[in-house]
């Protein structure tokens, strides 16, 4: 598998158990509705929770894990996103904003991701050994826009964050809402 940071950069930089998909929560009656003979799970502060067929996921989860009927492992990790077509909105902090357009990328065999400063803004809430990691080999090669973005956006969500400290070094902030 690979992940979204490893369609960014072109290289797979570590292993990856399952695949990780992005969609809008209101699509999410859609998207199940086309697995449905799947088992799927609410994922939620480090429990799972059968989601039954036909119900959709509680507003407070934003992570489902999916298995094909039979299988031992799971193979579609759901990463349930706000916003609507037009404006994503990090789910942590509804001020942290950005187009649609600007969020979903497209690698050079034209696979949608989502954009890597919006990966590592997740990623920067409780960072794990291999967060870090993504981190490093990650924001040297943003664009200056996206470092700018990412650095405003965790500025606003968790401004002690230490991963501030090297952004900053590389750009003043910039005031008022952060969008497209």
């Amino acid at each position: 598998m690979v992940g979204n940071l490893d369609l960014f950069l072109g290289e797979t930089t570590r292993p990856h158990t399952d695949l990780d998909v992005g969609i809008l929560r209101a699509d999410a009656p859609t998207v199940l509705q086309a697995i449905s003979t799947w088992q799927v799970f609410e994922a939620k502060d480090g429990q799972l929770t059968r989601l039954d067929s036909g119900r959709d996921p509680r507003r407070d989860v934003h992570c489902l894990w999916c298995r094909p009927p039979g299988a031992d492992r799971w193979a579609i990790e759901l990463m349930l996103d706000e916003g609507d077509r037009d404006v994503w909105v990090y789910r942590r902090d509804g001020r942290v904003r950005r187009s649609m357009s600007a969020v979903v990328r497209h690698s050079v065999d034209n696979l949608p991701y989502l954009a890597p400063e919006i990966q590592l803004l997740y990623k920067c809430k409780s960072p794990r050994d291999r967060d870090e990691v993504d981190f490093e080999n990650t924001w040297p090669r943003l664009h200056a826009d996206a470092r700018l973005w990412l650095f405003n956006a965790i500025s606003l969500a968790n401004p002690r964050h230490h991963w501030l400290t090297l952004l900053r070094a590389f750009q003043a902030p910039q005031p008022g809402l952060i969008t497209e």
